[in-house]
């Protein structure tokens, strides 16, 4: 097996990965280390869970700490863009221990929180900014960071941010990066708007596809539970009262905190993640999440894309996705870097053919079984004695009033031009009206995505 070191990485990097138990290049990054490291424009394709952020992380501060230049104020050496927040952040929390064994500064920079101390660490200098475009733009525009001095330029879930209309701002700043800086592409497919990307800022790119966009993780096991409208709630709370972390995603922002109350109320401890939260919240929960002060995370597709959390043992579609790559995705949360894990999609009557159709898209062959309350089925999907917590605490939210902020406070007072599972949305909860027919969660009827053509407004926990 290829080591990171015949990869081409300096010792303390190799040392430094080697502390937090990382000695194997996973596939995607032992093809396209060599080509990074030496500068190359690079299209790295793998499905989620593979390793893509190792994949561009460890050539960044290869090529930084090899380096001449050093940080200036305002004038970072390396761009990481990001859809999502909470993506933003995990990337981040990846790099920054490594960047300081080796004398590098990381920040992050997004909406939905004040804007004062991101200025203030730009101001004192960054190595590395891992961002959001919306309020990466903001401080462009009010003159606080420049990107003349960007060496390497890495846009994450490309696909991702051009599903989410993010394409016109992620251009505006890539066109102030330098023209023959480098230029890394990540991402689980790399069709549709990532093409224009791709044809306009990318210099002769190597392209590695490690697998099929589509194709399922061979350790993943997949089930279609097929039950009455009525049974689902306490189908919910037999898997999910058992050990280990579960992943449950719902169609709507609105059935997302319904049913975390409910599951709160049956004893189960979870927690919430949907557009609608704060970002205090947002950060809150997946933090409880990650701890494990609470095992069942119920989200809409803001957790089905970038979010790494380790041994999510069960993903749990209480709503049926409508596309197959949000099934891909939010399955993908699950049996990841090797592991192995359990999906589970909860089906009506109404919603068989959308069902069918959606794995058969999807490219898999899941077993699908007609159960109720009590079947014997779902202990072997969630082995395990089922505990319930005798005096549940109510799920954290946060609904206090957004602040609003001279750089991009709160999208609800600037008109937040994306809106829903809110990338980062500068806020969070505006953009009701105009982002919810072009993208995002529909804020208007609290959605998430398009949701389930099948039983639509028939749930049983709504």
């Amino acid at each position: 097996m290829t080591t990171f070191t015949e990869l081409g990485l300096p010792k303390s990097l190799v040392d430094a990965l080697a502390a937090q138990g990382v000695t194997s290049p996973f596939p995607i990054q032992e093809a396209t280390l060599p080509h990074t490291l030496a500068g190359r424009d690079v299209l790295g394709r793998g499905r989620t869970g593979s390793g893509k952020t190792y994949g561009f992380a460890l050539p960044v501060l290869a090529r930084l700490a090899a380096g001449p230049t050093r940080r200036r104020p305002g004038r970072p050496r390396a761009l990481i863009l990001a859809p999502t927040r909470e993506l933003a952040t995990q990337i981040e929390a990846t790099i920054a221990p490594l960047g300081k064994v080796l004398g590098l500064k990381t920040t992050t920079i997004f909406g939905g929180v004040s804007a004062s101390p991101q200025i203030t660490r730009l101001r004192d200098g960054v190595d590395i900014v891992v961002a959001c475009p919306g309020r990466l733009a903001d401080h462009m525009r009010s003159g606080e960071v420049k990107l003349d001095q960007i060496e390497i330029t890495v846009l994450d879930e490309a696909d991702h941010m051009a599903d989410l209309g993010f394409l016109p701002e992620v251009r505006r700043i890539m066109d102030q990066t330098p023209e023959r800086g480098q230029r890394l592409l990540f991402s689980a497919t790399l069709d549709g708007g990532v093409d224009v990307l791709v044809k306009r800022f990318m210099h002769d790119p190597v392209t590695h596809s490690v697998d099929s966009a589509q194709s399922p993780v061979s350790t993943m096991t997949h089930h279609v539970l097929h039950l009455e409208e009525t049974h689902r709630l306490p189908v919910l709370v037999d898997l999910t009262a058992a050990p280990g972390r579960t992943l449950v995603f719902t169609r709507t922002k609105h059935r997302a905190k319904s049913l975390t109350r409910k599951l709160v109320a049956s004893g189960v401890p979870a927690v919430e993640l949907h557009g609608n939260l704060g970002q205090n919240a947002r950060t809150r929960n997946l933090e409880a999440f990650s701890s494990g002060a609470a095992k069942t995370l119920v989200a809409t597709d803001i957790a089905a894309r970038g979010i790494h959390v380790d041994d999510v043992t069960l993903v749990i579609h209480a709503d049926p996705p409508v596309e197959h790559k949000a099934y891909l995705h939010r399955s993908g949360r699950t049996a990841r870097a090797g592991a192995s894990g359990t999906v589970v999609t909860l089906m009506t009557d109404d919603q068989i053919a959308d069902v069918r159709d959606l794995t058969r898209k999807a490219g898999i062959k899941p077993t699908t079984t007609q159960i109720g309350p009590g079947h014997p089925l779902l202990a072997e999907l969630a082995p395990g004695d089922r505990t319930f917590d005798a005096s549940p605490r109510r799920p954290i939210v946060d609904n206090r009033p957004k602040k609003v902020t001279a750089s991009g406070g709160d999208a609800s007072a600037r008109g937040g031009r994306r809106g829903g599972p809110a990338p980062e949305n500068r806020g969070g909860q505006g953009a009701r009206a105009n982002a919810q027919s072009r993208r995002g969660e529909p804020a208007g009827r609290g959605g998430s995505s398009r949701g389930s053509r099948g039983g639509a407004g028939r749930d049983s926990f709504g």
